[in-house]
């Protein structure tokens, strides 16, 4: 890079690229609500077995972000550093990663699908038409893994617009898909759950076409075919470094949340179906923290690579107060109408008063939750990507599942006490991830040293 070249990190400001990603995010977790919503208009029953049957799927895409996190983080380091060539083949190298793993994931969803939900402790009336829509989905779940993949690459050249509106785009033939098969409007079969699973799959391919496409247009260097194939381990090794850690707290916090999930059945189905209807307001309450979060860890991945090393722990500083004073203001204004919410869903009164009284928790649950996010997503944009998962995996196992258990079904205090133990949870793991920033140790993390540093042996060209 030459003097006079602006740094790539110097062109975003985090407005500019979180935006869309709150956007691209809350159109995303509406893929799933809306077949919620729209079912609910058949039964109840349904609603809670396709709900159920989302909580794998989303499982299954968090899992995806294993290739995704450790590319985003790689690619924003190689940028910042002005080595854009090699940042272009660790792309393709990543997208061929996670199709392998894709695959790999549906054929297990649509063979074991069914025994997962039985061990979830799942109402019996409910398996089958969870199964059924569990197999629909599941067995085109590479689709999404691939979609994961070409969004963190070009999002991490900062080109977050673009992924947004492909993402409103598959949600608008989505809702259009399932209009016309759950309902059978204007002539279309009358399919149900499996028009919803079917109008999810349709939508999800056609913007992974578009993606691919904007992956040739936006990436500051052209990727060639062979880069797919040509398997670099060092590249492997960088993307995995950030990665694997991060698959293991994902690992980790969905695998905690489903053993909650079955103490949530245990206690019963108003319970169950009052979590799901609060847990699809409460993903959009979280889509705030994670978009500021990815949006620093792209501007953060950046300084890093340039070596920036004070500029980016004063990014994140930045963004912790900003993220926290929006979720307050978003999530209070939401409590005032929490009846209304949960009325959107259902108009049983169990559920109504149960869910109102959950989202009075939220007030305190999502502000931990969201500076726990944009902490740890910076902590990896630096490299520091396995102190997040060992604390991680000794709040949610040491503490998130025994005071869920305790609270919720020991204590009876039910769904009330389970929401307690997340709460517990968030606030714990936010301030220990705070004070490993503030310790300044992720600074000698880095991936990739600024290209005035590298002499050119010409790898990746």
């Amino acid at each position: 890079m030459t003097t006079n070249q602006i740094p790539s990190w110097k062109k975003l400001s985090l407005f500019a690229v979180t935006w869309p990603i709150l956007i691209d995010s809350v159109l995303r977790m509406m893929l799933g609500t809306v077949d919620v919503f729209m079912l609910s208009r058949i039964s109840d029953k349904a609603t809670g077995a396709v709900g159920l049957a989302n909580e794998i799927i989303y499982f299954c895409i968090l899992m995806f972000g294993f290739v995704g996190i450790g590319t985003s983080v790689a690619v924003s380091q190689y940028i910042g550093a002005g080595r854009e060539k090699e940042a272009s083949r660790i792309a393709a190298l990543a997208i061929s990663m996670n199709l392998i793993f894709g695959i790999l994931v549906s054929i297990l969803l649509v063979f074991f699908g069914e025994p997962l939900l039985v061990l979830m402790k799942l109402d019996p009336e409910q398996i089958g038409i969870a199964s059924h829509y569990l197999k629909i989905i599941g067995g085109f779940i590479w689709i999404e893994a691939l979609s994961y993949a070409l969004s963190s690459v070009i999002r991490a050249s900062g080109q977050t617009k673009s992924v947004m509106f492909v993402t409103l785009g598959v949600n608008l033939i989505h809702v259009t898909g399932n209009y016309l098969l759950i309902f059978g409007n204007f002539g279309f079969p009358e399919w149900g759950v499996t028009g919803a699973a079917v109008s999810t799959v349709v939508s999800r391919l056609l913007g992974v076409f578009v993606l691919f496409i904007l992956l040739y247009r936006k990436t500051p260097a052209r990727i060639r075919i062979k880069d797919y194939v040509n398997w670099n381990g060092s590249y492997v090794k960088q993307i995995l470094s950030v990665g694997l850690p991060a698959a293991g707290e994902h690992l980790s916090w969905q695998s905690q949340y489903l053993m909650i999930i079955s103490f949530v059945n245990i206690i019963g189905i108003t319970a169950l179906n009052t979590h799901v209807y609060v847990m699809n307001v409460s993903n959009y309450f979280m889509a705030l923290g994670m978009a500021i979060g990815i949006g620093t860890e792209i501007i953060v991945g950046q300084m890093v690579g340039a070596g920036e090393m004070k500029e980016a722990y004063r990014r994140l500083i930045k963004s912790v107060r900003i993220s926290f004073v929006l979720t307050i203001a978003i999530v209070g204004t939401a409590v005032i109408f929490r009846r209304e919410l949960i009325g959107m869903f259902t108009e049983d009164p169990a559920i109504i008063t149960l869910g109102a009284t959950i989202f009075l928790l939220s007030i305190v649950l999502e502000p931990g939750r969201t500076f726990n996010t944009v902490v740890i997503n910076s902590l990896r944009a630096a490299g520091d990507a396995r102190f997040p998962v060992l604390m991680g995996v000794i709040s949610m196992w040491g503490v998130s599942v025994p005071l869920a258990y305790l609270l919720g079904v020991h204590l009876g205090y039910g769904l009330i006490g389970i929401w307690i133990a997340f709460v517990v949870d968030e606030w714990l793991r936010g301030t220990i991830m705070l004070l490993r920033w503030r310790s300044r140790a992720w600074e000698k993390k880095a991936l990739v040293k600024p290209a005035e540093t590298v002499p050119d042996t010409g790898i990746g060209a």
